[in-house]
This record gives structure tokens, sequence and C-alpha cells, in this order.
């Protein structure tokens, strides 16, 4: 299992970051394990949450629902619309995190998995925020922590497999 961390590239001024990492599976291995429901719920998230796929259409239009929760049941709910999927390489949809007082955070995600030599893949998200301070708001929220946690049980998961 690969012990990599993820590259996290948040350039000043700009609305996105663009987040890469290395897989030591094949490209379409990688793909099942973001589009079916059974795996999302095995690896999405810090380990101290549990994950319930709410809801996951992995079509054109279809909508995505994961609930996060911690050892005292809180929840935190997250979802989007899929834009496009492209069999293994590539999925374009929205994220949106439901606990922020204010709605309308919606981040524009477009996840492009690479095979590489030797049945590896790489994958390559990049996130575009509606503005400079909600990529930074992200940025400061702890997330580079707790994606490279996901990432981790990704892996495992991929290994398993």
């Amino acid at each position: 299992m690969s012990a990599n961390k993820a590259n996290v590239n948040a350039e000043p001024g700009k609305q996105e970051i663009l987040i890469t990492r290395e897989f030591d599976a094949p490209r379409e291995l990688v793909f099942k394990a973001c589009t079916d429901p059974q795996l999302v719920a095995q690896w999405w998230g810090p380990r101290r949450l549990s994950t319930y796929v709410d809801k996951m259409d992995v079509r054109p239009g279809g909508q995505w629902r994961f609930i996060n929760r911690d050892a005292e049941g809180n929840e935190y709910a997250f979802h989007g619309v899929y834009h496009e999927i492209l069999a293994p390489e590539r999925i374009i949809d929205t994220f949106e995190f439901e606990g922020l007082p204010e709605t309308g955070h919606v981040t524009l995600e477009t996840m492009r998995l690479e095979a590489l030599p030797g049945g590896r893949t790489r994958l390559t998200t990049q996130s575009v925020y509606q503005s400079i301070a909600d990529r930074d708001a992200t940025l400061q929220s702890g997330m580079e922590e707790g994606l490279n946690e996901t990432y981790e049980r990704l892996a495992e998961v991929l290994q398993a497999l």
C-alpha cells in the first residue's frame, strides 16, 4: 500500500484547489471505488467518522448525498449533482457541505483518473470555488488533514479489492 500524501496546490488569487494523489491500483478499480456506494461508505471521510451513503445515482443529472457521523451521533452531510461520468477516466460533479450557515457555497469538482505504468493510477481533482474566500475557508478548515486520511482509507480499500 502506498503511504504517499496528496499534493494540495492552491495558488494565491485563484478560486481553485488542485489535488493529486497516486494509488497502487488500476484505474478501473479506483473508478469503481469512487462510484460504488458500498465501497464509498468504507473510505469516504476521516477515520473517526462513519459514512452513510444516503443517495448515489452515478449518472449525469443524478444526485449524491453522504452523511458522516461521529461517536456522539452528530451528523455532517454533503451533497451534489453529477454532471459527467466518463468511465473510468473522469467524474464531474458539484459538492456542497450542508453544515454551512448560509447556503450557496457550491464547488464544481472534476476528478480525473490517469493510468500509470505498473498498474498504478494518478487521481487529480480540481475543485473550483465561487470565490477566493470560499476556497480559503476550505483550506483553513483542516481539509488537507481530512483529505489525506480519506485517501489513506481509499488506498486500504483498493488494497483489499
